[in-house]
């Protein structure tokens, strides 16, 4: 791959993880200039931010990097301290109360601005857990997947309120998509699966269908499009002569 191949790939890779940052913690584009601000952390543009995400700023400043760095660590260490550290900002601090997650590596470690530098130039690859990127046209079959998996593929009224409870996010708007996808009435659109992906495998853990420890985020995304695949397949029969099937089936029973 020669190095403006590299480069871009590495933007495209900055954009899925930014943008999936920014979904996961529930946060407008606000929030991180406003952090830079009022912790003093560098400076970097609510334009500069939505730029970022799509793949629009092609050439940003150190100090982009470095801003959005320092607020990562600061995310990762100041647990419980957000609140004293950001006394008169009260939007900041009800942002965080959202969401306050910050940008680990595959080992646990909190992202720098080095780290953030090296993703955006292509030199490594994101974090495991923020480089699962979604293809458009999987996203319909993987919305399926999704469903016949957390329903365990049983009707959705039958197993609607426990679905629901496990599922994390307090905001309506998520849940109600959610509610959508699960009961066959919507396809999560692509860049959606990317940001619920983190929160869809603590439905999963939450359920009781895996320990969070046995499978990760990035396994149960291989699940979802293997069981696609396979639903794909099943989709090519025959509708009448799968229907005779059941009906035979049904009669022998």
């Amino acid at each position: 791959m020669g190095y403006q191949a590299e480069i871009e790939s590495g933007r495209e890779a900055f954009a899925y993880l930014i943008r999936a940052w920014h979904e996961r913690n529930g946060w407008s584009h606000r929030v991180l200039p406003g952090l830079a601000e009022a912790l003093d952390l560098g400076r970097v543009h609510n334009s500069q931010v939505s730029m970022l995400r799509n793949r629009k700023l092609a050439s940003p400043g150190p100090e982009v990097f470095l801003a959005l760095g320092r607020i990562n660590r600061w995310l990762a260490t100041s647990e419980g301290d957000q609140g004293l550290s950001l006394s008169g900002h009260p939007d900041l601090i009800e942002a965080l109360g959202q969401g306050c997650q910050p940008l680990l590596s595959d080992s646990g470690v909190p992202l720098g601005p080095g780290d953030l530098l090296e993703i955006f130039v292509g030199l490594v690859p994101p974090p495991r857990a923020f480089d699962l990127r979604i293809a458009e046209s999987e996203a319909g079959g993987l919305s399926f997947a999704l469903a016949e998996l957390l329903c365990a593929g049983r009707p959705w009224r039958l197993c609607r309120d426990q679905v629901l409870s496990a599922y994390p996010v307090a905001k309506g708007q998520r849940r109600e998509r959610f509610a959508a996808v699960m009961s066959g009435q919507r396809d999560y659109s692509a860049a959606e699966l990317d940001a619920e992906l983190m929160d869809l495998h603590r439905t999963l853990v939450g359920l009781g269908g895996s320990a969070e420890q046995e499978i990760s985020a990035d396994r149960f995304l291989e699940v979802l499009r293997n069981k696609a695949s396979l639903q794909h397949r099943a989709g090519r029969e025959d509708l009448g002569e799968a229907i005779r099937q059941e009906l035979v089936a049904e009669g022998n029973g």
